[in-house]
């Protein structure tokens, strides 16, 4: 029985086309799936956002016959987390949707998830940069994907340490704070820069999602950075948790001292443009064409040797790369657990460039997720060249701290 069944199952797929989405595309002529993208603003995480646009250039928006969706999440999402959640799910409503990308993943897309997961439990749902803890993205998400916080929170900390710095500067807030990603790390940090010899300090800024908005907090960033330079010294390292704090806070440093390993969500675009007052137009899509260009603004402001970041976007790549990754799954050209196969859909983006990384394990269980993978690149250093940082290896303690919210 389970022969014939074999049989008359190859039988439809011959003569009838019952087959991969490959073979049903050419059976008509539309696409024969979906994939959905949901980004940030250009406001919020403009990398996000222009990878998505990557997908759409490459593979076509489906309102003109392509298969890219891409929808953004709003600005203030903290309080419009029904909104979030509304855009997420609104894309399983099309029924030629077979995966959902969420760059970053704000509070509410692990809900999200669930629902399409109960709904249609055929898409897959890949997220970027989970602002929810492990533990409960894991729960709803096929495949999440985040800066690897662990081993950075070591890697940043021994960056600064070879750029000559004695003080590093951590600046957040509490929402951030109360996010394991983010306030583990900084735990980490911590614990990095005392092993190191370097002082650590945490000042808090304000919250881009708060009542002052983004203006507001930009404004804080941009007053208190030379006060905090003068208070810590030119060879203090300055690191924010928030895209937005990323521009004001890399102009002051430009302008009054102190130094930059790499931002949170590290890329040539992530503050430096508009902190350099210079125009990428013309270079848009060309990383390495970007960074020299970048590069060559930060040296002739004395910042040779000061100022660092990853010579690809992160989130960029993460936007285009989980596109090109959830495309190989449909296509099947790539598995959906295969990290060979995840890192070769990033490196679709990012040519020549090292990454590291591994599963997630939570320190309090000593489980490693199978479903949450943790990336990171080497840094590279204006007017110096890159850093091994992929190539160090971090102290086995560091990923046994135990997050502790405040």
């Amino acid at each position: 029985m389970k022969k014939f069944a074999l049989i008359l199952l190859t039988f439809s797929v011959c003569v009838f086309g019952f087959a991969s989405p490959s073979q049903q595309t050419s059976a008509r002529s539309g696409p024969a799936y979906h994939i959905g993208i949901v980004t940030g603003t250009v406001s919020q995480s403009e990398d996000d956002l222009r990878g998505a646009e990557e997908l759409i250039r490459r593979y076509g928006r489906v309102s003109e016959g392509g298969i890219i969706q891409h929808v953004t999440y709003p600005d203030n999402f903290m309080t419009q987390q029904e909104t979030t959640i509304t855009q997420i799910t609104t894309l399983a409503s099309d029924p030629l949707m077979k995966a959902i990308i969420v760059n970053q993943g704000v509070p509410g897309t692990a809900e999200a998830f669930r629902r399409v997961k109960e709904q249609r439990p055929d898409i897959l749902r890949l997220v970027g940069e989970s602002h929810e803890d492990p533990l409960v993205i894991q729960q709803s998400a096929t495949l999440a994907v985040s800066a690897d916080f662990i081993s950075r929170g070591y890697t940043i900390p021994w960056a600064a340490k070879q750029l000559g710095a004695d003080t590093f500067v951590h600046i957040s807030f509490p929402r951030h704070m109360s996010y394991e990603s983010l306030g583990l790390r900084r735990q980490i940090f911590e614990a990095a820069c005392n092993d190191l010899g370097i002082k650590f300090v945490f000042v808090t800024a304000p919250d881009p999602t708060s009542d002052v908005g983004v203006a507001g907090a930009q404004q804080y960033i941009l007053e208190q950075t030379p006060q905090w330079i003068q208070q810590y010294g030119k060879n203090s390292v300055y690191f924010c948790t928030n895209d937005a704090h990323t521009e004001p806070l890399l102009k002051q440093l430009l302008t009054y001292g102190g130094m930059f390993v790499e931002a949170d969500l590290p890329s040539p675009l992530m503050g430096y443009p508009g902190a350099l007052g210079i125009d990428l137009s013309a270079e848009a899509g060309n990383f390495p064409a970007i960074l020299k260009k970048v590069e060559e603004a930060v040296v002739a402001k004395d910042g040779a040797g000061k100022f660092g970041t990853w010579a690809f976007s992160y989130g960029f790549t993460v936007s285009a790369g989980l596109g090109e990754f959830a495309k190989r799954i449909l296509d099947g050209k790539a598995q959906v657990d295969s990290t060979t196969d995840l890192y070769a859909a990033l490196g679709e983006f990012t040519s020549g460039a090292k990454w590291n990384g591994g599963y997630y394990v939570d320190a309090n269980t000593g489980v490693r997720a199978r479903n949450q993978i943790l990336i990171y690149m080497d840094t590279y250093i204006m007017g110096r060249g890159y850093l091994p940082t992929t190539a160090q290896t971090v102290p086995e303690k560091y990923y046994s701290i135990k997050f502790q919210k405040n």
